[in-house]
C-alpha cells in the first residue's frame, strides 16, 4: 500500500480536491475546482492524477487536456515525480498516453477514425495564414475583390467564420455583435464560407477550428459518442475558464453524466472572449448535470503578498456574477500597491525606468521585473525611454518560429508530398521555383487535381516554359521515398539553394532549419510532426524579436493576455486609466466590461512583492495640422473606486527640472546635402 505522505504538503482545500471522489475500481462525480491565481493549481491537478494513478487508475485511461503542450508535458513530468515519491516508482511520460492540448487531441481522433467519418487519414492542417490564404483564393474565384464597394479582407473574412464556428452562434449575430461594418455582405460571406468548406474538403485539408468541430460534429452521434468517451474513466480539464462553447460541447458529449470529470479553472480570469471563449462554461458548469457538480475552492495564495491580493480582491469583488473567493496568504507586508498619477505617458515612462533601474541597484534583476499594458501599442513611449537609457528588454507576442518565412516554405513542401491537393502548399512552393507564377502554379496544380495520382501524374505534366532546369530537381523531390526523418533532409537539401537565392540572412535561415530536423527527429512520421508543429509551434531562433543573449538579463515588456499564468517580483502596469482598461473598444456591453476587469485582475495578481500602475492625466493625439500639441484627458480606470483608494499607495509624481523629455539641440544642420555628398 503507498504511503500518503506525497498528500502532506497540501493545504486543505488542495487535498481535498486530490481526494474527492478517488476511490478504487470507483469513478468519482462531476468536479469543479475554483482555483484563485497562485493558488497552486499545476501542482494541485497534477496530485490528483498522481492520487488516481495510486488507487489504481490505468494510465492509458486517463485524458488530460491542457491549452499548451508544454503545459500538458509540466504537467506530466510533475505527476511521474510525485508517483514516484508515493510508489519507489513513477508513472513514465509515455503511459500517460492521452495528454495534450484540445485541438492535439481533437486531431488525433479525427485521425483515429478518419475513413468512417469521411476524412482521409493524411489530411492537411493549415495554419491561421495558410486558412487565410486559402479563404482568398476562394474569394478572388467568387469575383469578390473585384466589387466596386471594398470587400472584407481575407484576414477579417476568416475572423468572422473562425468566430461563427466556435461560438455557435448565427453568422447575423456574430456579425452584428462583432463585426458590424461587414453585415451588408452577410450573404456573400454565407457563400464565401460555403465555398472555403468545399475547398478545403476537395483539397483534403482540416484547418485549427475543424479539429473542434469535426470533432464536435463526430460526437454529435450517439453510438461514436460513447465510443470514443468510452476510451476514458477520467478526464480532467485544466484552464476551463478559457473553453468556448464547442470544447464544451465536446466535453458534455464525452463524458454526458459527469462522472470522472474534474474540471480545473478560475473565472476571474475568464479573458480570451476574442477567441470566442465563454466565462460562461465555468459559471454554469455545476448545473449542467443532476445532482449538481461538486464544487471546491482554492483560494490560498502563495505568490502575492497581502495588500496586493486585498488591492486585486477589491476590483474582482465588484464584478457582477462570480464564485466568490477572497484570496489570502501568510506573505505578510507593509507595502501597498502603488497608484501613480503623472501627467504625461511620457512621465509614466520616466517613472518606470527610474523605479526600475533603482530596483536593479538593490539587487532585483530585470528578468524579475514585468512591464505589462492592456495592448501592444500602449508601450511605444516606454520602449522609447529604454532604449533611450540603454535598457535591455524582450516584449513578449514576437513572431513565432512558423511564421518565419523560410520554415513555412520548408512545411509547406512537406505537405504538398503529403497531400498534393494541398493549393495554398502548391502555390507556396510552386512560386519558390524562378520563372513560375501564380498562372503557372494554377496550371500545374489543375493538373494535378484531375489526376486519380497526383504524384505519379506529376512526372507526365508539362514542365512551365520558364521553370528551366529546376523543374526536374523539383519532381524527383516530390518523389523521393525517404523515410522519415531523412525525407525532411531531403527536403532542405532542395530547398537550400533557393533559401540562398531570396535571403540575404540565409545562415541565420539555414540554423532555423537545421533545428527543425532536430525537432523531427522526437516525432515518428510526418503526420505527428506537421500536425503538432501546426498547433504549438516553437520560438523562432532567428527572430530579431527574441532574447538578446541568455546569460544577458532584460526587462521583460508584455501584454497582459501574454503575461496569464506568469509572475514577477516586481510588476508595473502602463496607463490604469478609462479608455485604456477598459478599452474604448470593451466598454460596449456588460460582458465585455467585465471581461475587462478581469484583466486588471490578472494583471495585479502576477506581481509577487511590487506592484505600480499608472495613471497619465494626459493623451497626445497624433494630429494632421501644425496647430499645437493635440491632446485628451483621461480619468482613473472606473474599476478602481474611489472606496478602493485604501488599498493602495497614492502618489503625484513629476520628472525633476531639466529631466523632461529630451529636447533638439539649436542651430541648423542640412541632412540632405551631408547625404547627397556621400555618392557626389
Amino acid at each position: 500500500m503507498a504511503e500518503a505522505g506525497y498528500l502532506d504538503k497540501l493545504n486543505d482545500n488542495q487535498r481535498a480536491a486530490v481526494e474527492f471522489g478517488v476511490v478504487r475500481d470507483a469513478v468519482a462525480p462531476p468536479l469543479l475546482v475554483i482555483a484563485g491565481a497562485g493558488s497552486g493549481k499545476t501542482n494541485t491537478l497534477a496530485h490528483r492524477v498522481a492520487h488516481l494513478l495510486v488507487n489504481g487508475a490505468d494510465p492509458q485511461r486517463i485524458l488530460l487536456m491542457t491549452f499548451s503542450r508544454r503545459a500538458a508535458t509540466e504537467l506530466t513530468r510533475r505527476v511521474a515525480r510525485i508517483t514516484e515519491q508515493a510508489m519507489g516508482r513513477g508513472v513514465a511520460a509515455e503511459a500517460l498516453t492521452w495528454a495534450g492540448t484540445f485541438h492535439g487531441i481533437g486531431a488525433r481522433i479525427l485521425r483515429e477514425h478518419a475513413l468512417a467519418i469521411g476524412l482521409h487519414p493524411e489530411f492537411s492542417i493549415h495554419d491561421r495564414e495558410d486558412s487565410a490564404d486559402l479563404m482568398n483564393l476562394c474569394r478572388n474565384a467568387l469575383g469578390f475583390s473585384q466589387v466596386k464597394a471594398r470587400f472584407p479582407a481575407k484576414g477579417t473574412c476568416l475572423a468572422i467564420y473562425s468566430r461563427a464556428v466556435n461560438s455557435g452562434d448565427p453568422l447575423d449575430e456574430v456579425l452584428r455583435d462583432h463585426f458590424p461594418w461587414c453585415s451588408p455582405w452577410q450573404a456573400e460571406l454565407k457563400q464565401l464560407f460555403g465555398a472555403y468548406v468545399s475547398a478545403k474538403q476537395a483539397q483534403n485539408v482540416l484547418d485549427y477550428d475543424d479539429l473542434l468541430l469535426a470533432w464536435a460534429q463526430v460526437m454529435s452521434d450517439e453510438g461514436f459518442a460513447a465510443h470514443i468517451g468510452g476510451a476514458w474513466d477520467h478526464l480532467l480539464i485544466d484552464e476551463y475558464q478559457d473553453t468556448n462553447r464547442l470544447q464544451a460541447r465536446i466535453l458534455m458529449a464525452l463524458k454526458p453524466d459527469g462522472r470522472g470529470l474534474t474540471v480545473v479553472g478560475d473565472d476571474a480570469q475568464s479573458i480570451y472572449a476574442f477567441r470566442a471563449a465563454t466565462v460562461r462554461n465555468i459559471l454554469d458548469f455545476p448545473t449542467g448535470f443532476q445532482p449538481p457538480a461538486d464544487v471546491i475552492t482554492l483560494d490560498r495564495n502563495y505568490r502575492s503578498t497581502q495588500p496586493i491580493l486585498e488591492a486585486a480582491n477589491a476590483v474582482i469583488g465588484q464584478a457582477r456574477e462570480r464564485y466568490t473567493k477572497d484570496l489570502w496568504t501568510e506573505r505578510a507586508s507593509t507595502e501597498k500597491p502603488r497608484l501613480v498619477t503623472v501627467a504625461t505617458e511620457g512621465d509614466q515612462a520616466r517613472y518606470f525606468v527610474d523605479r526600475i533601474l533603482e530596483d536593479r541597484e538593490t539587487g532585483t534583476k530585470l528578468k524579475e521585473q514585468a512591464v505589462l499594458f492592456r495592448t501592444s501599442s500602449h508601450s511605444v513611449q516606454l520602449e522609447a525611454e529604454l532604449t533611450r537609457r540603454n535598457v535591455p528588454y524582450v516584449k513578449f507576442g514576437g513572431l513565432k518560429f512558423l511564421d518565419s518565412a523560410h520554415v513555412k516554405d520548408l512545411l509547406a513542401f512537406l505537405r504538398l508530398v503529403r497531400n498534393p491537393r494541398d493549393r495554398v502548399a502548391g502555390f507556396r512552393v510552386l512560386q519558390l521555383i524562378p520563372g513560375i507564377g501564380p498562372k503557372a502554379a494554377g496550371q500545374v496544380l489543375d493538373a494535378l487535381d484531375l489526376a486519380p495520382d497526383p504524384l505519379a501524374a506529376l512526372e507526365d505534366v508539362a514542365a512551365p516554359p520558364r521553370a528551366g532546369a529546376d523543374w526536374p530537381g523539383f519532381v524527383e523531390a516530390m518523389r523521393s521515398k525517404a523515410d522519415w526523418p531523412a525525407a525532411l533532409g531531403h527536403a532542405r537539401a532542395w530547398y537550400e539553394p533557393h533559401l540562398e537565392r531570396m535571403h540575404e540572412d540565409a545562415e541565420a535561415r539555414r540554423a532555423d532549419l537545421m533545428q527543425l530536423e532536430q525537432i523531427a527527429t522526437g516525432y515518428p512520421n510526418a503526420e505527428a510532426f506537421l500536425t503538432e508543429l501546426t498547433l504549438d509551434p516553437p520560438d523562432a531562433t532567428s527572430d530579431k524579436s527574441g532574447v538578446p543573449l541568455k546569460d544577458e538579463d532584460y526587462l521583460i515588456l508584455s501584454t497582459i493576455h501574454s503575461a496569464k499564468g506568469q509572475e514577477w517580483k516586481s510588476v508595473y502596469l502602463l496607463n490604469a486609466v478609462d479608455g485604456c482598461i477598459p478599452s474604448d473598444l470593451g466598454t460596449g456591453s456588460t460582458h465585455e466590461l467585465e471581461e475587462e476587469r478581469r484583466l486588471l485582475y490578472v494583471a495585479m495578481t502576477r506581481a509577487k512583492d511590487h506592484l505600480t500602475l499608472g495613471v497619465p492625466l494626459r493623451f497626445y493625439v497624433t494630429s494632421q495640422t501644425r496647430n499645437g500639441d493635440r491632446h485628451v484627458y483621461a480619468m482613473r480606470t472606473r474599476f478602481i473606486e474611489k472606496a478602493m483608494l485604501d488599498r493602495f499607495e497614492t502618489l503625484h509624481w513629476a520628472p525633476p527640472v531639466g529631466q523632461g523629455a529630451p529636447r533638439p539641440a539649436p542651430g541648423q544642420i542640412d541632412v540632405a546635402a551631408k547625404m547627397r555628398q556621400m555618392w557626389g
